[in-house]
């Protein structure tokens, strides 16, 4: 089991001599895999990795004999399973052999991408609670720094934009350090990054960020050239489907509630924090006024529904509209009702650059995009602001709602298990939050909750 920063996870086996010994077939398969996982020994550790030739000399000679293949890769497989069981590292259940080394396999993946990472810029001390798992690379504790100087010419260092001086990208440029970012995921926590809540999931783009429309991203290029296998495809629709059927978003499960449907037009109107970078980069210099006022405009004779957004709401941000020119654009204001209930009852949904609209893409509704979100672009939505040439000329290959979940919610994110702070897939941090298992309290997360309250009361 990979030591990952604290992890709580069970044992990948449990001990029992009865255990049936496995089919030459069997055996065989799973020399294969681990061959190809390079799993086993102390695989994260560089310096005792097997499969590099170190460590132990009877872990080596068995990683040897796996890549072999032949008699000697099934004696050794028979080797490495003899008088054990497998079982899941978060739940405890049993399973098969070759599942138990694809978990394995996902883990080396996501170290050995961590091992490119020379430093990480911007990372508030709360959010190293979980974030440290998912950056680890084996080696030592996850590397933060703060000097630029730190990081020598020809690494990659990964800021969190929000927090980082702002001249700190360029600097790290002119040294010839390639810069990428560090963002929350897509399905984050349960509960509000601006309440100190540390992310369930993150990104890491080493291209840019994936909220400027400008350049290139690896989101972007995931959507335009990924291959996208059919298993994946059915994974990528049962878990769109799974987060549908059970209300979950960005921040968290709201079961939804059953939204009447009424005769006029009902369009649903997401403001957004307008001093984030999804607005400043990707919003075509919109703010939440002028999204009201626009779809207002486009939508005369709709219900118009305003839905402020939460971190706004709770106090702790910017993009707070004066509640009379709310009076006059929009029909009603929910604040409180989840956003999936909300989404059940809209015909259309109007955002700058939310990630609402991605989730309302889920749900089959239509998007209006009046700014320039890593969704627009590729056919899926209505796009007002200009797509740049860039994007238009890679969706020339039709690009489906399944292809889009798959990009954005399986290959691009990374993620971790709330109750054994292991990094796990998408499927298993929907479970948690499913089963009210994702909750990620502390006493600063009161404080803040509180500290919003009292701001509201006070107007800030």
């Amino acid at each position: 089991m990979p030591p990952f920063p604290r992890a709580r996870g069970r044992a990948l086996v449990t001990s029992d001599t009865a255990a049936p010994h496995l089919p030459d077939a069997e055996l065989d398969n799973l020399a294969a895999a681990l061959a190809r996982a390079r799993v086993g020994g102390d695989f994260w550790n560089p310096t005792r990795d097997p499969w590099g030739g170190e460590g132990p000399a009877e872990e080596v000679a068995l990683a040897r004999d796996l890549a072999a293949g032949g008699d000697a890769a099934r004696a050794a497989a028979n080797e490495i399973v003899a008088s054990w069981l497998p079982q899941n590292p978060y739940t405890g259940a049993p399973i098969d052999w070759l599942e138990l080394v694809a978990i394995l396999a996902e883990w080396r993946q996501l170290i050995e991408a961590n091992r490119d990472i020379s430093a990480t810029f911007g990372i508030a001390r709360w959010k190293r609670e979980t974030m440290d798992a998912m950056l680890w690379d084996g080696t030592g504790p996850t590397r933060y720094a703060r000097n630029a100087e730190a990081v020598l010419a020809g690494g990659q260092a990964l800021i969190w934009a929000a927090r980082a001086p702002g001249d700190l990208a360029g600097r790290l440029a002119a040294r010839g350090v390639r810069v990428g970012e560090v963002e929350d995921g897509f399905i984050r926590s349960a509960g509000l990054g601006a309440n100190c809540v540390p992310p369930l999931s993150v990104v890491v783009d080493v291209l840019g960020a994936h909220v400027d429309p400008s350049r290139p991203s690896t989101i972007e290029t995931l959507i335009a050239t990924a291959d996208f296998p059919s298993a994946l495809l059915v994974r990528a629709a049962a878990l769109r489907e799974t987060l549908v059927a059970s209300g979950i978003g960005k921040y968290g499960s709201a079961v939804p509630l059953e939204a009447a449907r009424k005769a006029r037009r009902q369009v649903l109107v997401c403001g957004q924090v307008e001093d984030d970078r999804a607005v400043l980069l990707g919003g075509a210099g919109m703010t939440n006024a002028s999204l009201l006022a626009c779809a207002r405009a486009m939508e005369p004779d709709a219900e118009i529904i305003w839905r402020p957004h939460p971190d706004v709401e709770a106090g702790h941000r910017k993009g707070a509209i004066p509640a009379t020119d709310v009076a006059r654009l929009a029909t009603r204001t929910e604040r409180s009702a989840p956003i999936t209930t909300l989404f059940a009852e809209a015909d259309a949904v109007h955002i700058i650059s939310s990630l609402a609209g991605f989730e309302a893409l889920l749900r089959g509704r239509e998007v209006i995009t009046h700014g320039l979100p890593f969704y627009a672009g590729w056919g899926l939505t209505r796009d007002l602001a200009m797509v740049p040439e860039r994007r238009l000329a890679a969706a020339q290959r039709p690009v489906s709602l399944d292809m889009l979940v798959a990009a954005t919610l399986i290959l691009y994110p990374r993620y971790l298990d709330p109750v054994t702070r292991l990094p796990c897939g998408p499927e298993l941090l929907v479970q948690r939050m499913r089963e009210g298992q994702a909750g990620m309290s502390s006493p600063l997360v009161r404080m803040r909750m509180v500290w919003g309250r009292l701001r509201k009361v006070l107007g800030r």
